[in-house]
Protein backbone atom coordinates (compact mmCIF):
# COMPACT_ATOMS: atom_id res chain seq x y z
CA UNK A 1 0.00 0.00 0.00
CA UNK A 2 1.33 3.62 -1.06
CA UNK A 3 1.76 5.88 0.90
CA UNK A 4 0.49 9.21 -1.51
CA UNK A 5 2.71 11.41 -0.32
CA UNK A 6 3.20 12.79 -3.90
CA UNK A 7 -0.77 12.88 -4.10
CA UNK A 8 -0.63 14.69 -0.18
CA UNK A 9 2.01 17.19 -1.73
CA UNK A 10 0.00 18.54 -4.92
CA UNK A 11 -3.13 18.49 -3.08
CA UNK A 12 -1.25 21.45 -0.55
CA UNK A 13 0.53 23.22 -3.05
CA UNK A 14 -3.17 23.51 -4.26
CA UNK A 15 -4.84 24.93 -1.01
CA UNK A 16 -1.96 27.91 -1.32
CA UNK A 17 -2.05 28.61 -4.99
CA UNK A 18 -5.86 28.45 -4.88
CA UNK A 19 -5.64 27.94 -8.65
CA UNK A 20 -7.67 25.41 -10.47
CA UNK A 21 -6.74 21.45 -9.25
CA UNK A 22 -8.44 17.84 -9.46
CA UNK A 23 -7.27 15.03 -8.14
CA UNK A 24 -10.25 13.08 -8.78
CA UNK A 25 -11.76 13.68 -12.94
CA UNK A 26 -15.30 15.01 -12.70
CA UNK A 27 -16.39 14.11 -16.20
CA UNK A 28 -17.53 10.38 -16.00
CA UNK A 29 -15.77 9.05 -19.27
CA UNK A 30 -15.17 5.56 -20.08
CA UNK A 31 -11.83 6.61 -21.21
CA UNK A 32 -10.67 7.49 -17.51
CA UNK A 33 -13.24 5.23 -15.41
CA UNK A 34 -13.43 2.10 -17.70
CA UNK A 35 -15.26 0.77 -20.31
CA UNK A 36 -17.73 -1.16 -17.60
CA UNK A 37 -17.17 1.19 -14.77
CA UNK A 38 -21.09 2.96 -15.32
CA UNK A 39 -22.87 -0.67 -15.75
CA UNK A 40 -20.43 -2.27 -12.75
CA UNK A 41 -22.28 0.85 -10.34
CA UNK A 42 -25.46 0.74 -11.49
CA UNK A 43 -25.50 -3.28 -11.10
CA UNK A 44 -23.96 -3.43 -7.77
CA UNK A 45 -26.51 -0.23 -6.73
CA UNK A 46 -29.64 -2.33 -7.83
CA UNK A 47 -27.92 -5.36 -5.77
CA UNK A 48 -28.30 -3.83 -2.89
CA UNK A 49 -31.64 -2.90 -3.13
CA UNK A 50 -34.02 -4.99 -1.30
CA UNK A 51 -30.77 -6.19 0.71
CA UNK A 52 -28.70 -5.40 4.36
CA UNK A 53 -25.88 -3.75 3.44
CA UNK A 54 -23.83 -5.74 5.42
CA UNK A 55 -20.03 -4.20 4.40
CA UNK A 56 -19.50 -1.99 7.75
CA UNK A 57 -17.10 -3.47 9.76
CA UNK A 58 -18.81 -3.15 13.07
CA UNK A 59 -20.13 -5.48 15.81
CA UNK A 60 -22.79 -5.53 18.44
CA UNK A 61 -25.76 -3.75 16.21
CA UNK A 62 -29.01 -3.65 18.23
CA UNK A 63 -30.72 -4.87 15.05
CA UNK A 64 -31.51 -3.66 11.06
CA UNK A 65 -33.37 -1.00 10.09
CA UNK A 66 -33.56 1.54 6.60
CA UNK A 67 -35.80 3.92 6.05
CA UNK A 68 -35.02 5.78 2.22
CA UNK A 69 -37.24 6.37 -0.49
CA UNK A 70 -36.29 7.43 -4.16
CA UNK A 71 -37.24 10.41 -5.34
CA UNK A 72 -37.40 9.21 -8.91
CA UNK A 73 -39.10 5.89 -7.92
CA UNK A 74 -41.26 7.22 -5.03
CA UNK A 75 -40.88 3.78 -3.75
CA UNK A 76 -38.84 2.72 -0.72
CA UNK A 77 -35.45 1.19 -1.70
CA UNK A 78 -35.17 -1.37 1.50
CA UNK A 79 -31.93 -1.54 2.26
CA UNK A 80 -31.42 -2.08 5.94
CA UNK A 81 -28.27 -1.16 8.10
CA UNK A 82 -27.39 -2.24 11.77
CA UNK A 83 -28.33 0.22 14.39
CA UNK A 84 -26.67 0.82 17.11
CA UNK A 85 -27.26 1.63 20.50
CA UNK A 86 -25.45 5.37 21.38
CA UNK A 87 -23.42 3.63 24.35
CA UNK A 88 -22.43 1.66 21.72
CA UNK A 89 -20.94 3.40 19.22
CA UNK A 90 -19.51 6.13 22.35
CA UNK A 91 -17.77 3.53 23.93
CA UNK A 92 -16.35 1.42 20.23
CA UNK A 93 -15.18 5.39 19.85
CA UNK A 94 -13.32 5.88 23.01
CA UNK A 95 -12.30 2.19 22.73
CA UNK A 96 -10.49 3.68 19.14
CA UNK A 97 -9.25 6.48 19.91
CA UNK A 98 -6.78 5.23 22.07
CA UNK A 99 -5.14 4.30 19.58
CA UNK A 100 -5.80 6.14 16.81
CA UNK A 101 -4.34 9.46 18.61
CA UNK A 102 -0.72 7.94 18.50
CA UNK A 103 -0.78 7.22 14.62
CA UNK A 104 1.26 9.57 12.55
CA UNK A 105 0.37 12.33 10.95
CA UNK A 106 2.07 10.71 7.54
CA UNK A 107 0.19 7.38 8.52
CA UNK A 108 -3.07 9.00 9.21
CA UNK A 109 -2.99 10.46 5.38
CA UNK A 110 -1.48 7.49 4.17
CA UNK A 111 -4.71 5.66 5.17
CA UNK A 112 -7.42 7.89 4.23
CA UNK A 113 -6.00 8.92 0.70
CA UNK A 114 -6.32 5.42 0.27
CA UNK A 115 -9.65 5.18 1.27
CA UNK A 116 -10.30 7.71 -1.46
CA UNK A 117 -8.32 6.06 -4.21
CA UNK A 118 -10.65 2.57 -3.07
CA UNK A 119 -13.46 5.19 -3.12
CA UNK A 120 -12.96 6.34 -6.60
CA UNK A 121 -13.35 3.26 -7.70
CA UNK A 122 -16.99 3.03 -6.85
CA UNK A 123 -17.93 6.58 -7.98
CA UNK A 124 -20.75 4.94 -10.43
CA UNK A 125 -22.57 3.19 -7.72
CA UNK A 126 -22.15 6.18 -5.05
CA UNK A 127 -23.77 8.25 -8.40
CA UNK A 128 -26.81 6.15 -8.26
CA UNK A 129 -26.82 5.19 -4.59
CA UNK A 130 -27.19 9.33 -4.81
CA UNK A 131 -29.94 9.66 -6.99
CA UNK A 132 -32.38 7.44 -5.55
CA UNK A 133 -31.54 8.77 -2.29
CA UNK A 134 -31.66 12.80 -3.21
CA UNK A 135 -33.41 13.01 -6.11
CA UNK A 136 -30.29 14.97 -7.94
CA UNK A 137 -29.36 14.30 -11.61
CA UNK A 138 -27.37 11.35 -12.69
CA UNK A 139 -23.96 13.80 -13.85
CA UNK A 140 -24.52 16.35 -10.78
CA UNK A 141 -24.75 12.80 -8.22
CA UNK A 142 -21.72 11.44 -9.92
CA UNK A 143 -20.03 14.42 -9.74
CA UNK A 144 -21.12 15.99 -5.70
CA UNK A 145 -21.22 12.39 -4.21
CA UNK A 146 -18.14 11.18 -5.93
CA UNK A 147 -15.22 13.01 -7.58
CA UNK A 148 -16.17 16.40 -5.89
CA UNK A 149 -16.61 14.99 -2.70
CA UNK A 150 -13.13 12.96 -3.06
CA UNK A 151 -11.62 16.21 -3.74
CA UNK A 152 -13.14 17.87 -0.80
CA UNK A 153 -12.29 15.08 1.43
CA UNK A 154 -8.73 15.20 0.21
CA UNK A 155 -8.78 19.01 0.53
CA UNK A 156 -9.96 18.23 3.77
CA UNK A 157 -6.67 16.13 4.71
CA UNK A 158 -4.29 18.20 3.19
CA UNK A 159 -5.43 21.32 5.46
CA UNK A 160 -5.22 19.13 8.35
CA UNK A 161 -1.75 17.94 7.93
CA UNK A 162 -0.82 21.13 7.25
CA UNK A 163 -1.44 22.36 10.92
CA UNK A 164 -0.23 19.46 12.09
CA UNK A 165 3.17 20.29 10.50
CA UNK A 166 3.41 24.38 11.12
CA UNK A 167 4.89 23.32 15.12
CA UNK A 168 7.96 21.12 15.24
CA UNK A 169 7.98 17.51 17.13
CA UNK A 170 10.91 18.91 19.27
CA UNK A 171 13.41 21.49 19.65
CA UNK A 172 17.08 22.34 21.57
CA UNK A 173 16.10 25.60 23.70
CA UNK A 174 18.86 27.75 24.02
CA UNK A 175 19.00 30.87 26.38
CA UNK A 176 21.85 32.81 27.03
CA UNK A 177 21.76 34.08 30.48
CA UNK A 178 25.27 35.73 30.32
CA UNK A 179 28.16 33.55 31.79
CA UNK A 180 26.00 30.57 31.21
CA UNK A 181 23.32 29.54 29.14
CA UNK A 182 19.66 27.78 30.20
CA UNK A 183 18.96 24.71 28.09
CA UNK A 184 16.11 23.09 27.70
CA UNK A 185 14.80 20.32 25.41
CA UNK A 186 11.27 21.32 24.25
CA UNK A 187 8.70 18.56 22.72
CA UNK A 188 5.15 19.67 21.31
CA UNK A 189 2.22 16.93 20.77
CA UNK A 190 -1.11 17.80 18.74
CA UNK A 191 -3.57 16.39 21.01
CA UNK A 192 -7.26 15.54 19.00
CA UNK A 193 -10.24 16.65 21.23
CA UNK A 194 -11.77 12.83 21.04
CA UNK A 195 -15.16 11.64 19.64
CA UNK A 196 -16.48 13.75 16.79
CA UNK A 197 -20.41 13.57 15.35
CA UNK A 198 -20.76 14.31 12.03
CA UNK A 199 -24.52 14.50 10.83
CA UNK A 200 -24.99 14.35 7.50
CA UNK A 201 -28.29 15.88 5.30
CA UNK A 202 -30.44 14.66 2.89
CA UNK A 203 -29.45 16.44 -0.61
CA UNK A 204 -26.20 16.20 -0.53
CA UNK A 205 -25.14 13.01 1.73
CA UNK A 206 -21.41 12.97 0.79
CA UNK A 207 -19.97 16.13 -0.17
CA UNK A 208 -21.05 18.16 2.97
CA UNK A 209 -20.23 15.27 5.32
CA UNK A 210 -16.69 14.45 4.04
CA UNK A 211 -15.06 17.66 5.17
CA UNK A 212 -15.87 16.89 8.74
CA UNK A 213 -14.80 13.29 8.69
CA UNK A 214 -11.40 13.24 6.68
CA UNK A 215 -11.05 17.04 8.63
CA UNK A 216 -11.07 14.85 12.19
CA UNK A 217 -9.92 11.65 11.10
CA UNK A 218 -6.60 13.12 10.14
CA UNK A 219 -6.20 15.26 13.15
CA UNK A 220 -6.50 11.93 15.19
CA UNK A 221 -10.22 12.22 16.67
CA UNK A 222 -12.38 9.20 15.96
CA UNK A 223 -15.50 9.86 13.96
CA UNK A 224 -19.44 8.63 14.39
CA UNK A 225 -20.80 9.69 10.86
CA UNK A 226 -25.01 10.21 11.61
CA UNK A 227 -26.50 10.21 7.98
CA UNK A 228 -29.86 11.64 7.45
CA UNK A 229 -32.32 9.14 7.54
CA UNK A 230 -33.63 9.42 3.72
CA UNK A 231 -29.66 9.13 2.61
CA UNK A 232 -27.81 6.49 3.83
CA UNK A 233 -26.08 4.79 1.19
CA UNK A 234 -23.94 7.00 -0.55
CA UNK A 235 -22.51 8.00 2.60
CA UNK A 236 -22.16 3.99 4.27
CA UNK A 237 -20.19 3.33 1.24
CA UNK A 238 -17.38 5.90 2.05
CA UNK A 239 -17.65 4.63 5.85
CA UNK A 240 -17.17 1.00 4.49
CA UNK A 241 -14.23 1.49 2.59
CA UNK A 242 -12.33 3.89 5.27
CA UNK A 243 -12.88 0.68 7.90
CA UNK A 244 -11.70 -1.52 5.08
CA UNK A 245 -8.42 0.22 4.56
CA UNK A 246 -8.28 0.58 8.54
CA UNK A 247 -8.58 -3.43 9.02
CA UNK A 248 -5.98 -4.07 6.82
CA UNK A 249 -3.66 -1.50 8.78
CA UNK A 250 -4.41 -3.54 11.39
CA UNK A 251 -6.43 -1.07 13.06
CA UNK A 252 -9.26 -0.76 15.03
CA UNK A 253 -12.16 0.09 12.25
CA UNK A 254 -14.28 1.80 14.95
CA UNK A 255 -11.87 4.56 14.51
CA UNK A 256 -14.79 5.38 11.89
CA UNK A 257 -18.12 4.51 12.66
CA UNK A 258 -21.60 4.53 10.49
CA UNK A 259 -24.79 5.39 13.26
CA UNK A 260 -27.73 5.15 11.56
CA UNK A 261 -31.23 5.97 12.46
CA UNK A 262 -34.55 6.50 11.61
CA UNK A 263 -37.29 9.11 11.61
CA UNK A 264 -39.50 7.74 14.38
CA UNK A 265 -36.46 6.95 16.36
CA UNK A 266 -33.71 9.68 15.75
CA UNK A 267 -30.79 9.77 18.02
CA UNK A 268 -29.11 12.68 16.94
CA UNK A 269 -29.36 14.75 20.20
CA UNK A 270 -28.57 11.98 22.16
CA UNK A 271 -25.49 11.33 20.48
CA UNK A 272 -24.79 15.53 20.17
CA UNK A 273 -25.67 15.68 24.13
CA UNK A 274 -23.65 12.93 25.26
CA UNK A 275 -20.74 14.19 27.56
CA UNK A 276 -18.03 12.23 25.54
CA UNK A 277 -18.51 13.69 22.33
CA UNK A 278 -16.24 16.96 21.70
CA UNK A 279 -16.69 17.75 18.26
CA UNK A 280 -20.01 18.13 16.44
CA UNK A 281 -20.04 18.74 12.29
CA UNK A 282 -23.75 19.81 11.04
CA UNK A 283 -25.56 20.55 7.84
CA UNK A 284 -28.92 21.14 8.14
CA UNK A 285 -31.67 23.49 8.98
CA UNK A 286 -31.32 26.76 11.26
CA UNK A 287 -33.08 26.01 14.29
CA UNK A 288 -31.35 23.18 14.51
CA UNK A 289 -28.17 24.06 13.87
CA UNK A 290 -28.74 27.14 16.40
CA UNK A 291 -29.25 24.05 18.98
CA UNK A 292 -26.07 22.40 18.61
CA UNK A 293 -24.15 25.36 18.71
CA UNK A 294 -25.64 26.54 22.30
CA UNK A 295 -24.77 23.04 23.37
CA UNK A 296 -21.67 23.26 25.83
CA UNK A 297 -18.41 21.74 26.20
CA UNK A 298 -18.52 20.93 22.91
CA UNK A 299 -16.61 22.87 19.48
CA UNK A 300 -19.04 22.65 16.81
CA UNK A 301 -19.06 23.32 12.84
CA UNK A 302 -22.02 24.87 11.04
CA UNK A 303 -23.92 24.50 7.95
CA UNK A 304 -26.81 26.58 8.09
CA UNK A 305 -29.62 27.67 6.00
CA UNK A 306 -28.87 31.27 4.32
CA UNK A 307 -30.85 33.85 1.73
CA UNK A 308 -28.96 33.89 -1.49
CA UNK A 309 -29.62 37.29 -3.65
CA UNK A 310 -28.95 38.63 -6.93
CA UNK A 311 -28.04 42.05 -7.95
CA UNK A 312 -28.77 42.78 -11.16
CA UNK A 313 -27.10 46.08 -12.24
CA UNK A 314 -25.40 46.53 -15.75
CA UNK A 315 -24.73 43.58 -18.01
CA UNK A 316 -22.60 43.23 -21.74
CA UNK A 317 -25.28 40.21 -22.35
CA UNK A 318 -28.68 40.15 -21.29
CA UNK A 319 -29.90 37.15 -22.93
CA UNK A 320 -26.89 35.20 -21.33
CA UNK A 321 -27.12 36.83 -17.91
CA UNK A 322 -30.90 35.43 -17.80
CA UNK A 323 -29.93 32.01 -19.06
CA UNK A 324 -27.25 31.95 -16.37
CA UNK A 325 -29.72 32.54 -14.02
CA UNK A 326 -32.26 30.09 -15.54
CA UNK A 327 -30.00 27.41 -15.49
CA UNK A 328 -29.00 28.19 -11.82
CA UNK A 329 -32.62 28.62 -10.93
CA UNK A 330 -33.13 25.17 -12.64
CA UNK A 331 -29.87 23.13 -11.38
CA UNK A 332 -31.45 20.63 -9.13
CA UNK A 333 -34.82 22.08 -8.42
CA UNK A 334 -33.26 25.03 -6.52
CA UNK A 335 -32.66 21.81 -3.53
CA UNK A 336 -28.82 23.71 -3.31
CA UNK A 337 -27.35 25.74 -0.46
CA UNK A 338 -26.11 28.24 -2.61
CA UNK A 339 -29.16 28.77 -5.24
CA UNK A 340 -30.15 32.09 -6.00
CA UNK A 341 -33.35 33.29 -4.59
CA UNK A 342 -34.02 36.89 -4.11
CA UNK A 343 -33.16 38.65 -7.57
CA UNK A 344 -33.01 42.52 -6.78
CA UNK A 345 -33.80 44.70 -10.10
CA UNK A 346 -33.80 48.49 -9.99
CA UNK A 347 -37.35 49.59 -11.38
CA UNK A 348 -35.30 51.77 -13.82
CA UNK A 349 -34.13 48.96 -15.33
CA UNK A 350 -30.88 46.77 -16.17
CA UNK A 351 -28.39 48.81 -17.97
CA UNK A 352 -27.07 47.14 -21.61
CA UNK A 353 -24.84 48.20 -24.23
CA UNK A 354 -27.59 48.62 -26.60
CA UNK A 355 -29.63 50.61 -23.48
CA UNK A 356 -32.09 49.78 -20.83
CA UNK A 357 -33.89 46.47 -20.37
CA UNK A 358 -37.33 47.63 -18.11
CA UNK A 359 -37.77 45.43 -14.92
CA UNK A 360 -40.47 43.35 -16.92
CA UNK A 361 -38.65 42.86 -19.93
CA UNK A 362 -36.22 40.94 -17.52
CA UNK A 363 -38.50 39.29 -16.20
CA UNK A 364 -39.84 37.36 -19.38
CA UNK A 365 -36.46 36.82 -20.44
CA UNK A 366 -36.03 35.11 -17.46
CA UNK A 367 -38.89 33.18 -17.28
CA UNK A 368 -38.69 32.27 -21.08
CA UNK A 369 -35.54 30.81 -20.39
CA UNK A 370 -36.36 28.87 -17.23
CA UNK A 371 -38.88 26.98 -19.68
CA UNK A 372 -36.71 26.63 -22.36
CA UNK A 373 -34.42 24.78 -20.36
CA UNK A 374 -37.35 22.34 -18.50
CA UNK A 375 -39.06 22.30 -21.97
CA UNK A 376 -36.37 20.74 -23.75
CA UNK A 377 -36.49 16.74 -23.23
CA UNK A 378 -32.71 16.18 -23.41
CA UNK A 379 -31.78 18.42 -20.95
CA UNK A 380 -34.34 19.36 -18.63
CA UNK A 381 -35.16 16.13 -16.68
CA UNK A 382 -31.58 16.09 -16.11
CA UNK A 383 -31.11 19.23 -14.92
CA UNK A 384 -33.91 19.28 -12.25
CA UNK A 385 -33.65 16.24 -11.47
CA UNK A 386 -36.29 15.21 -8.39
CA UNK A 387 -37.35 16.58 -5.20
CA UNK A 388 -35.96 15.00 -2.21
CA UNK A 389 -38.58 16.18 0.04
CA UNK A 390 -42.40 16.36 -0.31
CA UNK A 391 -42.28 19.56 1.84
CA UNK A 392 -40.41 21.16 -0.81
CA UNK A 393 -43.71 20.94 -3.22
CA UNK A 394 -45.92 21.67 -0.82
CA UNK A 395 -43.24 25.19 -0.62
CA UNK A 396 -43.51 25.62 -3.85
CA UNK A 397 -47.25 25.49 -3.75
CA UNK A 398 -47.70 27.84 -0.93
CA UNK A 399 -45.27 30.50 -3.25
CA UNK A 400 -47.69 31.03 -5.80
CA UNK A 401 -49.92 32.37 -2.90
CA UNK A 402 -47.41 34.95 -1.88
CA UNK A 403 -48.80 37.99 -2.33
CA UNK A 404 -47.40 39.75 -6.12
CA UNK A 405 -47.25 38.93 -9.33
CA UNK A 406 -46.56 35.27 -10.33
CA UNK A 407 -44.43 35.37 -13.62
CA UNK A 408 -44.59 31.49 -13.52
CA UNK A 409 -45.93 28.73 -12.06
CA UNK A 410 -44.75 25.38 -11.01
CA UNK A 411 -45.71 22.39 -12.88
CA UNK A 412 -44.44 19.09 -13.44
CA UNK A 413 -43.07 17.30 -16.22
CA UNK A 414 -42.25 13.84 -17.38
CA UNK A 415 -38.78 12.49 -16.42
CA UNK A 416 -38.52 9.80 -19.58
CA UNK A 417 -36.35 7.57 -17.41
CA UNK A 418 -38.86 7.74 -14.65
CA UNK A 419 -42.59 7.92 -14.64
CA UNK A 420 -43.65 8.05 -11.05
CA UNK A 421 -40.74 10.94 -10.28
CA UNK A 422 -41.43 13.49 -7.64
CA UNK A 423 -40.36 16.84 -9.71
CA UNK A 424 -42.01 20.87 -9.89
CA UNK A 425 -40.71 23.21 -11.82
CA UNK A 426 -39.60 26.69 -10.54
CA UNK A 427 -42.46 29.13 -9.26
CA UNK A 428 -41.21 32.86 -9.76
CA UNK A 429 -43.74 35.61 -8.16
CA UNK A 430 -42.52 39.29 -7.99
CA UNK A 431 -42.34 40.82 -4.72
CA UNK A 432 -42.56 44.55 -2.95
CA UNK A 433 -39.24 45.60 -1.79
CA UNK A 434 -41.09 46.71 1.35
CA UNK A 435 -42.36 43.21 2.30
CA UNK A 436 -39.02 41.95 3.74
CA UNK A 437 -40.82 39.31 5.97
CA UNK A 438 -41.27 37.46 2.43
CA UNK A 439 -38.05 37.72 1.30
CA UNK A 440 -35.94 37.36 4.47
CA UNK A 441 -36.14 33.73 4.63
CA UNK A 442 -34.48 31.08 3.27
CA UNK A 443 -37.70 29.35 0.63
CA UNK A 444 -35.78 26.06 0.08
CA UNK A 445 -36.69 24.66 -3.08
CA UNK A 446 -37.32 26.23 -6.90
CA UNK A 447 -38.70 29.23 -5.57
CA UNK A 448 -37.12 32.89 -7.61
CA UNK A 449 -38.32 36.13 -6.22
CA UNK A 450 -38.20 39.11 -8.44
CA UNK A 451 -37.98 42.38 -6.08
CA UNK A 452 -37.89 45.71 -8.07
CA UNK A 453 -35.84 48.72 -6.00
CA UNK A 454 -35.50 52.32 -6.13
CA UNK A 455 -31.85 52.15 -7.06
CA UNK A 456 -28.73 49.69 -7.12
CA UNK A 457 -27.59 51.03 -4.01
CA UNK A 458 -30.99 49.75 -2.39
CA UNK A 459 -30.28 46.33 -3.73
CA UNK A 460 -26.99 46.43 -2.32
CA UNK A 461 -28.17 47.47 1.16
CA UNK A 462 -30.82 45.43 1.43
CA UNK A 463 -29.09 42.15 0.13
CA UNK A 464 -26.44 43.06 2.24
CA UNK A 465 -28.58 43.27 5.46
CA UNK A 466 -30.34 39.82 4.62
CA UNK A 467 -27.01 38.59 4.81
CA UNK A 468 -25.58 40.37 7.86
CA UNK A 469 -29.44 39.33 9.80
CA UNK A 470 -30.54 35.68 8.44
CA UNK A 471 -26.92 34.41 6.73
CA UNK A 472 -26.35 34.03 3.12
CA UNK A 473 -24.12 30.99 1.33
CA UNK A 474 -23.44 32.97 -2.12
CA UNK A 475 -24.38 36.32 -3.99
CA UNK A 476 -24.81 36.67 -7.83
CA UNK A 477 -23.92 40.05 -9.09
CA UNK A 478 -23.98 41.93 -12.47
CA UNK A 479 -22.58 45.40 -13.21
CA UNK A 480 -20.67 46.73 -15.45
CA UNK A 481 -19.56 49.43 -13.79
CA UNK A 482 -16.14 49.29 -11.88
CA UNK A 483 -17.20 51.72 -8.81
CA UNK A 484 -20.36 49.56 -8.65
CA UNK A 485 -18.70 46.37 -8.54
CA UNK A 486 -15.99 48.06 -5.52
CA UNK A 487 -19.55 48.96 -3.55
CA UNK A 488 -21.02 45.46 -3.80
CA UNK A 489 -17.74 43.59 -3.10
CA UNK A 490 -17.40 45.73 -0.20
CA UNK A 491 -20.83 45.42 1.33
CA UNK A 492 -20.82 41.46 0.81
CA UNK A 493 -17.61 41.18 2.63
CA UNK A 494 -19.00 43.33 5.20
CA UNK A 495 -21.95 41.00 5.14
CA UNK A 496 -18.80 37.50 4.99
CA UNK A 497 -20.70 36.57 1.41
CA UNK A 498 -18.68 35.84 -1.35
CA UNK A 499 -19.90 37.43 -4.66
CA UNK A 500 -20.17 35.68 -8.08
CA UNK A 501 -19.95 38.60 -10.13
CA UNK A 502 -20.60 38.89 -14.18
CA UNK A 503 -21.38 34.53 -14.64
CA UNK A 504 -22.34 33.52 -17.67
CA UNK A 505 -21.47 29.92 -20.03
CA UNK A 506 -20.87 27.28 -18.02
CA UNK A 507 -20.16 28.75 -14.78
CA UNK A 508 -22.63 28.98 -12.00
CA UNK A 509 -22.94 30.87 -8.56
CA UNK A 510 -24.37 27.75 -7.27
CA UNK A 511 -21.15 25.95 -7.93
CA UNK A 512 -18.05 25.52 -5.34
CA UNK A 513 -14.47 24.56 -5.69
CA UNK A 514 -12.58 22.45 -3.34
CA UNK A 515 -8.89 23.78 -2.88
CA UNK A 516 -10.16 27.30 -4.47
CA UNK A 517 -13.28 28.25 -2.96
CA UNK A 518 -14.25 28.74 0.74
CA UNK A 519 -17.61 27.27 1.02
CA UNK A 520 -19.32 29.02 3.74
CA UNK A 521 -17.51 31.88 5.43
CA UNK A 522 -18.55 31.26 9.08
CA UNK A 523 -18.86 34.63 8.97
CA UNK A 524 -23.09 35.39 8.98
CA UNK A 525 -26.23 33.31 10.16
CA UNK A 526 -25.88 30.54 7.61
CA UNK A 527 -23.05 28.96 9.33
CA UNK A 528 -19.94 29.22 11.78
CA UNK A 529 -17.54 27.27 9.69
CA UNK A 530 -15.71 27.09 6.35
CA UNK A 531 -14.97 24.69 4.09
CA UNK A 532 -12.00 24.31 4.23
CA UNK A 533 -9.86 27.59 6.08
CA UNK A 534 -7.18 26.55 8.65
CA UNK A 535 -9.43 27.28 11.25
CA UNK A 536 -11.84 24.29 10.55
CA UNK A 537 -8.82 21.63 11.42
CA UNK A 538 -6.90 23.52 13.61
CA UNK A 539 -10.42 23.67 16.27
CA UNK A 540 -10.17 19.73 16.16
CA UNK A 541 -6.80 19.25 18.38
CA UNK A 542 -4.71 21.15 21.24
CA UNK A 543 -1.26 21.79 20.61
CA UNK A 544 0.57 20.53 23.92
CA UNK A 545 4.36 21.55 24.96
CA UNK A 546 6.29 19.94 27.61
CA UNK A 547 10.44 20.56 28.46
CA UNK A 548 12.77 19.44 30.48
CA UNK A 549 16.39 20.53 31.00
CA UNK A 550 19.18 19.24 28.90
CA UNK A 551 21.25 16.77 30.94
CA UNK A 552 24.76 17.72 31.54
Amino acid sequence: MTSHHELLTKAIEALHARTFYAAYPEHPAPAIYGETADADGQAKFKATLGNRFTELKQAGEAGWAGQEESPYLQQPLQVSYPVFKVETLIANATSAFATWRKVSKEDRASILIESLERIKKRFFEIAYATMHTTGQGYMMAFQASGPHAADRALEAVAAGYEELSRVPGAALWDKPMGKFNVQLNKEWRAVPKGISVVIGCSTFPTWNSVTGIYGSLITGNTVIVKPHPGAILPIAIFVAEIQNVLAERKLDTCICQLAVDTFDKMITKELAEHAAVKLIDFTGNSMFGSYLEALPDKIVFTEKTGVNSVILDSVEDIDKVAANLAFSVNLYSGQMCTAPQNFFIPEAGIKTPTGTITFDAFAEKFVANINSLVDNPKAGPFVLGAVQNKKTCERVEEAAKLPGKVWLKSRTFENPQFKGARVATPVVVEVDASKKEIFSKELFGPIALLIKTQSTDQSIALAQELANAHGAISCGAYTTDAVVREKIADAMALAATPVSFNLTGGIYMNQNAAFSDFHVTGGNPSGNASFTNPEYVSRRFTWVGHREPVKA
